[in-house]
């Protein structure tokens, strides 16, 4: 298949062309996977990446992590696979302004963040989960993103420091968001029995962590990689488990690319895409050890 030039199906949308090597490239980030439409010329219609003998054969499988009290099974019932994000380049960036503009409005933000979860689960792939949605309310927490959103107007206060002291508050009110979120979520129109356990002091812990490793200038990767891992040890309801398997330096350089392209503007819409993608890709679904 050397040479040939692949199109992608995206949110709906065919993007690409791109090269055989690009094209690796998406599969070894796991951008592809079996379930994404691809199409190449010679090829009669689209079909799914994993139905194409030999397509996915070089495709890395995620590697096991050293999790106290997991281990990452082979011939279960369960495929070892990650997330995959399946939306459009233009409408995650359209989400992302409505959700921007109404936490900047304050009052909007109950309902700006919920249509954007609401958008973006469904468009979530999980292996063995199908038509999975949000089923949450903005009247359910509306006042803790009421409160978030007032909380970066602190510096206007005049008060020194207030919004430092304010860390611990987001910190729990962020805490409660992830709860909400977990505890929402449905497949096939069924409420999934999930639920979020992390501790609200671990919680507040990790955030406070993460705020002083930026000093460190890199340190802050590892404490995100490490904060992740420790949310997904703690959502509990589920056969399996969830895994997060980026490294600290694929955070790293990834965030610093992701950075500085923002920077430019003009890349925003597709380095938003390319990030956003490969973080939901990270997360995986493993059948629990017995």
């Amino acid at each position: 298949m050397s040479g040939r030039s692949w199109f992608v199906a995206s949110g709906g949308q065919p993007e690409g062309p791109y090269s055989e090597a690009v094209f690796r490239d998406l599969i070894r980030d796991r951008t592809v996977t079996q379930d994404t439409l691809v199409w190449s010329e010679g090829m009669s219609d689209w079909q799914k990446a994993g139905d194409i003998p030999g397509l996915l054969s070089d495709a890395p499988r995620p590697s096991t992590l050293a999790y106290p009290g997991v281990t990452r099974t082979r011939g279960s019932s369960y495929p070892d696979e990650p997330l995959a994000a399946e939306f459009g380049v233009w409408s995650l960036l359209g989400r992302s302004l409505l959700l921007f503009v109404g936490s900047l409005l304050v009052i909007p933000a109950p309902w700006a963040a919920t249509g954007f979860y609401r958008w973006f689960i469904a468009h979530v792939h999980v292996p063995q989960r199908p038509s999975l949605a949000f089923t949450g309310n903005p009247g359910d927490i509306w006042y803790v993103f009421v409160i978030l959103a007032l909380c970066p107007y602190a510096d206007f206060t005049g008060v020194r420091g207030l919004s430092l002291m304010l860390v611990p508050l987001e910190a729990f009110l962020s805490w409660m968001i992830v709860r909400w979120i977990v505890a929402n979520i449905s497949s096939e129109g069924h409420q999934l029995p999930l639920s979020f356990e992390g501790s609200v002091w671990v919680y507040i812990g990790w955030l406070v962590l993460f705020a002083l490793s930026i000093i460190t200038v890199v340190g802050w990767a590892w404490v995100i990689t490490a904060w992740m891992r420790w949310i997904c040890r703690n959502i509990a309801g589920t056969r399996r488990d969830v895994m997060f398997d980026a490294s600290g330096w694929q955070v790293l350089w990834r965030t610093v690319v992701f950075s500085l392209c923002m920077i430019l503007i003009i890349p925003i819409p597709w380095i938003l895409h390319w990030y956003t993608s490969w973080v939901v890709s990270q997360f995986a679904v493993v059948e629990a050890a017995a």
